[in-house]
């Protein structure tokens, strides 16, 4: 029987890599987006329905979940739609921080649960979330961004449990860099006087990390499988990079990772 996901965040980066690849591997897809009228790519695809959404406004999710479980059921949700927030805490603004916690992680919880209903009725159906390394790693200049994608991670595990009664699986693809417009497109950059020498070498190490990163297409590989392999497994590290770091930080334990990457970012 084919299957179908549906996905947030799908104009660009991964979650268009994402729609391409299970529609080339014959599912049904749901790609939805804030202006699905600017899409002129996936609308070309048959099989993927083109939908509205902007993952903060909770009246336009109930609505477009209730159109897409009317046209067809749903198998697998890839809540992928996400906002970079850098800077020091003094520098953010109280609109950029409830912009980041609105889009990456009430945004998830409340697509999830307007899911929810459907997936219990069907006894079956997987819920996975773009997080980051970052949602397992500190880093400075992102306390802001580690919350959101901490906050998804621990919630997703403390979620697996209800949802298990229901046979719903919760998975989370946590990927290092990803070769895409990020940085320019959805990555909000703050800047404070006192934090200049840290802005300045964090700012340009992001943009090196750029330029070894992994492609969408590789971490839309990694999404693929959570959403078949049928693995009781919550946290899939997505890409060289996180792997190696994720690595790295179970070798020495939390606590000497933690000063290790200080020693290597701050002298």
């Amino acid at each position: 029987m084919q299957k179908t996901i549906f996905i947030t965040g799908a104009s660009a980066g991964l979650g268009k890599a994402t729609a391409i690849l299970f529609h080339e591997r014959g599912w049904r897809v749901m790609a939805t987006m804030r202006n699905p009228d600017a899409e002129t790519e996936l609308k070309q695809l048959p099989g993927v329905t083109l939908l509205p959404l902007d993952v903060t406004n909770a009246e336009q999710i109930k609505r477009t979940v209730a159109e897409a479980t009317q046209l067809q059921p749903v198998d697998v949700v890839f809540n992928n739609a996400g906002y970079g927030l850098m800077g020091a805490l003094e520098s953010l603004t109280d609109e950029q921080i409830l912009r980041e916690i609105n889009t990456n992680l009430l945004g998830v919880i409340r697509v999830t649960q307007a899911f929810i209903p459907h997936f219990r009725e069907r006894q079956s159906g997987t819920f996975i979330s773009t997080t980051s390394i970052g949602g397992v790693i500190g880093f400075p200049l992102h306390s802001i961004y580690h919350a959101t994608k901490f906050g998804v991670e621990g919630w997703s595990e403390g979620m697996s449990f209800e949802l298990g009664l229901n046979k719903i699986r919760i998975k989370t693809v946590a990927p290092g860099a990803i070769r895409t417009d990020f940085i320019g497109r959805s990555l909000d950059r703050s800047v404070h006087p006192a934090y200049t020498a840290l802005e300045e070498k964090l700012f340009g190490a992001a943009d090196a990390m750029m330029q070894a990163a992994s492609t969408p297409r590789q971490i839309a590989e990694v999404v693929y499988e959570a959403a078949t392999d049928d693995k009781d497994q919550i946290r899939y590290m997505a890409g060289p990079d996180a792997q190696a770091m994720y690595a790295r930080r179970n070798e020495l334990g939390n606590e000497e990772f933690r000063k290790e990457t200080r020693k290597q970012i701050l002298g």
